[in-house]
């Protein structure tokens, strides 16, 4: 299957820190039928800092939506955690981030793992919809493959996640499966939080950040709103904050 060259994943070694001499990993993950590209520029900027940062491509992305329909949440999942113990074993401590469907893929990272898991960094993070079409998910995705798709929600003008224009639906349906069990293990996220979320937002509607603030056990819990950028925040305007900003909550997570 041909890869889009804009999907590749992106890797960093890092270097220890000067002070305490620790490797600091972060992980980040982009969202539903999008690509690496919607993040790598976040990872480079913290690679720069001198943090050791992975960006994986999740099965069935960057390709084709038709490749993506044979992929679903344990796949992306899998993915992910391969990514995190790689950065674990090579690093004292390691920060997760994601966005959109990303961000509830890291969050349940945070739930398994523990306090392996030294921060969690959201931009937009979906774990549920109230959209009510959804609820003929079940019958649609048995009669059709896709539905138009949900690319490039960016205020800035000349910029692209490379993802998908369809939306596979039976990937879709596998996502709403996934978004049930992260729900139910939110009470076991104790890790501290930054969630990065738009105030006009044509994607991931509010209920998802409403349920995350009322359901972690988070004691450190940070909601920052970001009143120039649509969902993919990490292009948006206000990526330049984003990028600052989750220097500042890694370095202050993972401190002495």
């Amino acid at each position: 299957m041909t890869l889009d060259p804009h999907a590749e994943p992106f890797h960093a070694d890092g270097r220890p820190d000067e002070v305490g001499g620790q490797r600091v990993g972060v992980l980040l993950s982009h969202g539903f039928t999008g690509s690496p590209a919607s993040m790598v520029p976040w990872g480079r900027h913290l690679a720069d800092q001198g943090f050791a940062v992975a960006v994986p491509r999740l099965p069935g992305h960057g390709t084709t939506w038709q490749e993506m329909n044979t992929t679903g949440w344990a796949d992306w999942y899998g993915e992910l955690e391969r990514a995190f113990e790689k950065l674990r074993a090579n690093c004292d401590q390691v920060v997760v981030g994601g966005l959109s469907m990303g961000g509830g893929l890291v969050l349940r990272l945070a739930a398994e793992k523990g306090t392996a898991v030294a921060g969690v960094m959201l931009v937009n993070a979906a774990v549920a919809s109230s959209n009510k079409q959804l609820l003929a998910l079940p019958v649609l995705k048995r009669l059709v493959p896709s539905m138009p798709g949900i690319v490039n929600d960016i205020k800035k003008p000349g910029q692209d996640e490379h993802g998908y224009d369809r939306m596979p639906l039976k990937a879709l349906a596998s996502m709403l499966s996934g978004w049930k069990s992260v729900r139910a293990d939110l009470p076991k996220v104790t890790s501290p939080i930054v969630h990065f979320r738009s105030a006009e937002d044509h994607v991931v509607d509010p209920s998802s950040a409403r349920i995350i603030a009322s359901t972690v056990s988070s004691r450190d819990v940070t909601e920052r709103v970001l009143e120039n950028s649509y969902h993919v925040a990490t292009l948006d305007n206000d990526a330049p904050a984003i990028f600052e900003e989750s220097v500042e909550f890694v370095r202050r997570v993972t401190g002495p």
